[in-house]
């Protein structure tokens, strides 16, 4: 998340992993249409992980989730909560810094991609959906979600438009509660 335009404190990254939250964004039932057993994928500004744990599950021990954020203190308690779960084998953490999004090393990696209530603290999006849009096997996913409550609808469109002139295209609106979101696919 490199040149954030401002970050969110860590003191809320406890209450993004808060299980509370799945009464209105169960991260099972959102991920299940795009993720399947033994995939690649990437959990952008992952915080504290609350998609982070469910996805390793939905991969199995096949599969693979890297997690980047841009704060060590999220990277460091999303391990704690990954070893007490017993998912750290699943779970690769990468700080993203120095104006790098941690996936430079990732051409054409990841089966699914995943940012959630982070872009708008990028303050170069294109850049970041290049970044993706690299890390992307031809003909996969990316879900992106914004709370309602914090971008308007204009930001959001604002995004999904940085995210086509990355060469991503929009597949669909799903219907996440309180939640911006898009469905978008790097074409093969």
């Amino acid at each position: 998340m490199s040149r954030e335009r401002h970050l969110c404190p860590w003191w809320v990254g406890y209450l993004l992993a808060s299980p509370l939250r799945k009464l209105f964004q169960d991260p099972r039932r959102i991920l299940a249409p795009y993720v399947r057993e033994g995939m690649t994928t990437v959990d952008f500004g992952c915080a504290m992980g609350f998609f982070s744990l469910p996805l390793a599950r939905m991969v199995g021990r096949q599969g693979r989730v890297v997690c980047v954020d841009c704060q060590p203190f999220m990277l460091d308690r999303l391990m704690r909560r990954a070893r007490r779960a017993r998912l750290e084998g699943a779970i690769e953490a990468r700080l993203a810094e120095n104006g790098d999004f941690g996936l430079a090393a990732d051409l054409e990696r990841f089966d699914f991609a995943l940012a959630i209530a982070v872009v708008h603290e990028v303050s170069d999006q294109t850049g970041l959906f290049r970044a993706l849009h690299a890390s992307l096997r031809p003909g996969a996913m990316l879900v992106v979600g914004e709370p309602t409550g914090h971008v308007t609808g204009d930001a959001f469109d604002a995004e999904l438009r940085a995210a086509r002139e990355a060469g991503l295209s929009l597949v669909d609106r799903p219907q996440f509660r309180r939640t911006h979101a898009a469905l978008l696919q790097k074409v093969a």
